[in-house]
């Protein structure tokens, strides 16, 4: 999960989850009060503050080491930080989809997914090239025909 700090000066920072260690991520955990990183992960999605907070926390404390969660605030919150979804990510999302699409020989299961991942993902055309990685580019392509 990327998660995007829009900073004071108006530049992005972009901090991806899976660069954090297993210490950072246990942390995470812990001040969340024992939420599995699963759900933090649901939260990310969902574009919870406490969750989005405690990410940027985490990666603050590399640098101060004695920051604490209670007093980390990031005021307006809503124009600041954002979850989306990496192209990894993505591309679980619809393999996972694409094996039970086949089981059912049907597109459709794909086609609900797309506009959801559209959504999520930090860039939207890694969406497209995660569909033609599984040789279902034609899905975008529909997609973006009707569209025009």
């Amino acid at each position: 999960m990327i998660i995007t700090y829009r900073q004071d000066d108006g530049t992005d920072e972009r901090l991806d989850t899976d660069d954090l260690s297993a210490l950072e991520a246990a942390a995470i955990e812990d001040v969340l009060k024992d939420v599995p990183w699963r759900g933090i992960e649901m939260r990310l999605q969902a574009q919870d503050p406490t969750a989005l907070r405690a990410v940027l926390w985490a990666f603050r404390r590399r640098e101060q080491p004695a920051i604490e969660f209670a007093a980390f605030d990031v005021p307006n919150w809503r124009r600041r930080l954002r979850a989306r979804l990496s192209r990894a990510e993505i591309d679980e999302a619809l393999t996972n989809v694409m094996r039970e699409a086949l089981a059912k020989s049907a597109d459709s299961t794909i086609d609900v997914l797309t506009p959801h991942l559209r959504k999520l993902a930090h860039d939207p055309d890694d969406v497209d090239a995660a569909l033609d990685a599984l040789g279902k580019g034609h899905l975008a392509r529909r997609r973006k025909d009707s569209e025009d």
